[in-house]
């Protein structure tokens, strides 16, 4: 599904660990952006989209959607905010 109003910059795929690893990924990878872009991450349902996401807000950023994929994956789009 294509997504309309959403520019992604970087996209990373988180499905092949496993939590803490999930965010330490999701962490670097926004590291590699600059603020207000935008990283989508592919990751599996369960723990990775439970964690990750409230990761994500507890470091300042900004999630913008969770989109299920109805395979047991999500895509998750971030906002990178701040440096």
């Amino acid at each position: 599904m294509a997504e309309q109003n959403i520019h992604v910059d970087e996209r990373v795929d988180i499905t092949d660990v496993v939590c803490p690893v999930t965010f330490v990924k999701t962490k670097v990878a926004l590291e590699e952006l600059d603020e207000g872009q935008i990283l989508q991450v592919h990751l599996n349902d369960g723990e990775p989209v439970q964690n990750v996401p409230r990761s994500v807000k507890d470091e300042g950023h900004k999630v913008l959607k969770l989109q299920d994929n109805e395979d047991g994956t999500y895509e998750l789009f971030i906002e990178k905010i701040g440096d």
